[in-house]
């Protein structure tokens, strides 16, 4: 009886072997007179069996509790690691777009999406979405659907087998993204491979129905949201129907780019008070402009706008152009002289390169803002004024207070509302119309008739223009006076015959950054230096990275940078955002991603 129970047991293991369910241990012997090995195999399956429904159930309660969905998510792949053999498991879904939108795992927190999106193999989740069908790989080292930089990413090498299963996530129908799992390979995980992929397939459609419903919720909720905001700004609008929200225009400021458009909000707000400006931004970006800008639209626009290059004087010619001198007070002082502060009384003092002065001098200075007084230098007669100080440097001033070359009470004394200057290479959009209005200027100073051509309006829009707005005029200004026709063409840029020496002073400084206020600057692009740059094939698109040169990224950089510096240059430009470097190379931020992986490219935090 005891056999035949055994032989029963084992014919019993042997079906479930035919549909798949393989045990994850060998029990090597069995004691003298117990069942056969199938016997204790297969009081194992169902001790497995057991423990996966278990977790199943576990995950069920998870996925049906309120909760965000990217947290909800990684309790899912911490209750996998519970009843699965795994090493790392992601969730990752894609936006419309097929790019990867959340991606969570085990312990995910906010803003940790990066740091699991890293671990993806690309190459084999577009094969999953591609294909609507999961993918199961026993060596990912061999498997044609990983490339090498998704085998370095999952951690294989010639001593470390990995596995990988993948499970196309469905949403009505439509594969929107994959749940994965990789783990070392031993005798035990290969024998377990099809009963997990039938055991993450179940939750994997978990997992799309919740995503669905969450997504549904989201939709009904954004769009009551919206109604009730729209009926509520109607309601403000019935009420006050003059009051309607203008683009803030300011003669002088040329430009129509969202970033400026903030700028002069900003300029338009901060030019009712008298608090101190300090305007923050690369040299060339207009902050004197900035500066005569808030004084003509404050109350003090009929009082004088007193300004002074900080950086252009010695400590001593410094305090008497602004604190003023009386007759005799040192050497060549033939008679008294007002300050440029006394000017300035009841006006506006502009100090550009304040983060030029001395130390000593700081001292002096932070005074006079204080307690708005002062002596002349050689008097004892103290004198009053009133005056709004704007300051303006392109200097990193939190680094100078640290390493004590700025004093920290000036910093805070003059930096009461700081306004940061975006670069050109942030207004794209504004090239034109500058350039437009500096060439008008040109012909009407000059008696000309000149005319951009197309193609020399596409080399400005792809030029970096390190020196910002200031060598825009510049170059148009050189252009247009060695154009020989009637129009401007792309030939007749110093760019495009190798001549720019803009380019050869910004060349080596690829990789550098420029402090600006808050902000990390990285150096402008390299322009255009010589006609075979512009003229530069494009590489294919749909490659590793040289799908990151398409053929207006040849215009920026050439085909002589490397890959590497074109993605960290991309990436720097964008403040480390990928989605915003994609954009700026014309690829997708799935390659931005790969081309990261691949170089060992580290992203920088702010």
């Amino acid at each position: 009886m005891q056999h035949e129970a055994c032989k029963a047991e084992q014919s019993a293991g042997q079906g479930d072997h035919d549909k798949g369910d393989r045990p994850m241990l060998h029990i090597a012997s069995a004691r003298e007179g117990d069942c056969p090995l199938e016997t204790a195999e297969t009081v194992h399956i169902e001790s497995l069996r057991a423990s996966a429904l278990t977790g199943v159930y576990e995950i069920t309660k998870v996925l049906t509790a309120p909760c965000r969905l990217e947290i909800t998510l990684a309790k899912v792949v911490e209750l996998l690691q519970s009843f699965v053999q795994m090493r790392h498991g992601t969730v990752s879904l894609l936006d419309d777009d097929g790019i990867p939108k959340t991606t969570v795992g085990a312990g995910w927190t906010d803003g940790s999406d990066e740091r699991y999106r890293m671990r993806l193999p690309l190459k084999a989740i577009d094969h999953i979405v591609a294909t609507d069908r999961p993918l199961i790989a026993e060596n990912v080292a061999i498997e044609p659907a990983f490339t090498a930089a998704d085998v370095h990413v999952l951690g294989a090498s010639n001593g470390v087998v990995v596995s990988f299963i993948g499970i196309p996530i469905r949403i009505d129908a439509k594969v929107m993204g994959a749940l994965t799992i990789d783990r070392i390979v031993d005798n035990k995980s290969s024998a377990r491979l099809d009963y997990d992929v039938r055991l993450l397939t179940m939750i994997a459609d978990l997992v799309g129905q919740t995503v669905r419903l969450h997504r549904s919720f989201t939709c009904d909720r954004d769009q009551v949201l919206a109604e009730r905001g729209s009926q509520e700004q109607q309601s403000i609008e019935h009420k006050q129907p003059a009051r309607e929200r203008k683009k803030v225009r300011i003669p002088g400021i040329i430009g129509d780019s969202p970033p400026l458009h903030a700028l002069l909000e900003k300029i338009a707000v901060v030019s009712k008070s008298n608090s101190a400006v300090l305007l923050r931004g690369e040299s060339g970006t207009g902050k004197e402009l900035v500066a005569k800008a808030i004084h003509e639209l404050s109350s003090r626009a009929k009082r004088p706008f007193i300004k002074l290059n900080c950086a252009a004087l010695s400590e001593t010619v410094l305090e008497s152009e602004l604190f003023g001198h009386e007759k005799g007070a040192f050497t060549g002082a033939f008679s008294s002289r007002k300050g440029r502060f006394e000017l300035a009384d009841k006006g506006t003092l502009f100090l550009d390169e304040i983060g030029e002065i001395s130390p000593s001098f700081q001292a002096k200075l932070l005074r006079v803002l204080q307690e708005q007084e002062f002596e002349r230098v050689g008097s004892n007669q103290t004198i009053k004024v009133d005056v709004r100080l704007i300051a303006a440097t392109n200097k990193n001033l939190e680094e100078a207070v640290i390493r004590n070359e700025f004093r920290a009470d000036l910093y805070y004394r003059i930096s009461v509302v700081p306004l940061l200057l975006p670069p050109l290479r942030e207004r794209r959009d504004d090239i034109a119309l500058l350039a437009a209005e500096f060439l008008k200027k040109f012909n009407r100073e000059n008696g000309r008739t000149l005319v951009f051509d197309s193609s020399a309006i596409v080399v400005l829009m792809n030029c970096g223009f390190p020196g910002n707005v200031r060598e825009l005029e510049n170059c148009v200004e050189r252009t247009a006076t060695l154009a020989l026709g009637q129009s401007i063409v792309k030939g007749d840029f110093a760019c495009c015959q190798g001549q720019c020496l803009s380019a050869k002073l910004w060349r080596s400084k690829l990789h550098e950054t420029t402090l600006v206020g808050e902000l990390d600057v990285p150096a402008p692009t390299k322009p255009i230096t010589e006609p075979t740059e512009v003229a530069a094939p494009a590489a294919p698109y749909g490659g590793e990275l040289a799908s990151l040169v398409p053929a207006r990224a040849a215009l920026v950089g050439g085909p002589r940078i490397a890959e590497r510096e074109r993605v960290v240059a991309a990436m720097e430009r964008s403040g480390w955002v990928q989605a915003k470097a994609a954009r700026l190379l014309g690829v997708t931020p799935r390659q931005i991603g790969y081309a990261l992986k691949k170089y060992g490219i580290e992203i920088k935090r702010f």
